[in-house]
């Protein structure tokens, strides 16, 4: 029940995370994809046991700090090709991250 109770509440965030992603779009919708599948991969090891609740928690705060970055980058209306380069190397150690931590040995109790 509470591991339910978890996998709903990340599932919510997910997605107010994502309706302020596209609330504010940059001009790369490659960003914005990317943003999109890694909260999805995200959400699959919360499902399948592979990520536990702290690992989640982390990856998530992760993916908010982009979001934020890039919400930041663009205040000024323009999302140059250095920050656009800055938001892709952030989303690679993301990326390289969520595979670490779901192909590590630990594991949620999922039932």
């Amino acid at each position: 029940m509470k591991t339910i109770v978890q996998v709903i509440t990340i599932t919510i965030a997910t997605a107010l995370f994502a309706g302020a992603a596209l609330a504010g779009s940059t001009d790369d919708p490659r960003i914005q994809q990317r943003e999109q599948n890694q909260e999805r991969r995200i959400d699959q090891g919360v499902a399948s046991g592979a990520l536990t609740p702290r690992e989640t928690g982390r990856l998530e705060a992760q993916q908010a700090k982009i979001q934020q970055d890039e919400q930041h980058m663009k205040s000024d209306g323009v999302l140059t090709r250095a920050e656009r380069k800055k938001l892709t190397r952030e989303q690679n150690r993301a990326s390289r991250t969520i595979y670490r931590k779901k192909h590590n040995n630990r594991t949620a109790d999922v039932q």
